[in-house]
């Protein structure tokens, strides 16, 4: 399993990894992207990490 981690610092709250893997993602209250779960059966973690603008997302094999 994955480790999915988000760097808060650099997010700007685009929502296209809630957008593209909601089972994975969801935006918190302060508008930054946080990881709710480390599994998902339906998306490609790897993708939806190198989709993200501003480099937030971090998966570690």
């Amino acid at each position: 399993m994955a480790k999915i981690t988000v760097d808060a610092s650099t997010c700007v709250g685009c929502g296209l990894c809630v957008n593209s893997c909601p089972e994975v993602f969801e935006m918190g209250d302060d508008g930054i992207a946080k990881v709710k779960n480390s599994n998902c059966s339906s998306c490609d973690v790897h993708e939806v990490a190198s989709q993200c603008p501003v480099n937030s997302i971090i998966v570690e094999d």
